[in-house]
């Protein structure tokens, strides 16, 4: 039984993995560890009060784990997971495309909608700058096909930055061709490298998440800009224009100095990416929050992200959407 298939009251014996791991100390000065446990549909939060500090060594972030217990709903607590045992999982006793989460759309079919996108660039500097990313023998491309999209709140699974910057390149060429005054080839490469920092500022193994050191030090959009930057140096003669187009994407992408850009965009092109990003993430929120519904629930939790609870109605079931 799935995550999203569980009601109150059903009982718990398999495997999860731990996306979160918290050790809180109580008023008593006692300590327990706050999980949070998934699967490939979703998640489901549980607290460990006994043998902390063993559990705590086995339920990092990132481990698959074995549990049994059964899912109580409070009012005060909301949806929960009470534990009866938790140990590792062992290697080869459970199935891992179960527990690790992804893209509805397999890397081969956004690899292959990549290329396809990637084959309309003009530009023939432009061209060499994707080509040196993107490129099937650079080595830049294996790393940005597998890399997460964010730690938390959207696409933060392997194949997410793949899917997140596609949809947002995607958005980005079929708006360009409704406004004028827009260079389609600038504004499609800087949505497609926008978070290319993002290759530097996250450490990813399994299904663990961590900023490294450089994330966290210079950020994500220092690193995209010198990655960038640098590769433009490497490109003989690269038009200074739109170099510095696409630079200008990828520093003010988040749209204003209160969420991290060092400058707002002032470009068409730069203002399209942001808003095309900005809603790229938005919904990836929607998803990530319909997968920590259970059976029958139509709101979900308050989330930061989108600064409130997301409602689904329920006019056709998520599984059903998909398979058409």
């Amino acid at each position: 039984m799935f995550v999203r298939e569980l009601a109150e009251g059903d009982q718990v014996d398999g495997v999860l993995v731990v996306r979160e791991a918290e050790l809180r100390s109580t008023r008593d000065g006692s300590q327990h560890l706050r999980l949070t446990l998934g699967d490939r549909t979703g998640s489901v939060a549980a607290n460990v009060w006994d043998d902390v500090a063993a559990i705590a060594q086995v339920a990092t972030v990132g481990a698959p784990v074995r549990v049994s217990g059964f899912l109580q709903v409070s009012r005060r607590y909301g949806t929960e997971l009470t534990l009866r045992e938790l140990y590792a999982a062992e290697p080869g006793t459970f199935d891992e495309t179960a527990i690790v989460d992804g893209p509805p759309r397999s890397p081969a079919q956004m690899e292959a909608d990549l290329r396809e996108l990637l084959a309309t660039i003009q530009d023939r500097h432009l061209r060499e700058l994707l080509d040196a990313v993107f490129g099937e023998e650079s080595a830049t491309w294996a790393c940005y096909r597998s890399a997460p999209a964010a730690k938390r709140f959207h696409q933060a699974y392997r194949h997410g930055l793949l899917e997140h910057s596609l949809s947002v390149a995607q958005a980005v060429s079929a708006i360009s061709a409704t406004f004028t005054g827009i260079d389609r080839d600038v504004a499609v490469a800087g949505a497609l490298l926008h978070d290319i920092g993002k290759l530097n500022a996250y450490a990813f193994e399994g299904s663990a998440i961590e900023m490294t050191d450089a994330g966290k030090l210079q950020g994500e959009i220092a690193l995209g800009y010198y990655h960038v930057r640098r590769l433009i140096e490497g490109i003989e003669s690269f038009d200074p224009r739109k170099a510095e187009a696409v630079l200008h994407i990828i520093l003010s992408h988040h749209g204003s100095l209160e969420h991290g850009s060092p400058i707002v965009p002032c470009t068409r092109e730069a203002t399209l990416v942001h808003f095309c990003d900005n809603l790229g993430g938005r919904l990836g929120s929607f998803d990530r929050l319909e997968k920590e519904l259970l059976t029958g629930e139509r709101w979900s939790r308050f989330d930061r992200a989108i600064g409130g609870g997301a409602y689904f109605a329920a006019l056709q079931p998520r599984e059903e959407r998909e398979a058409a």
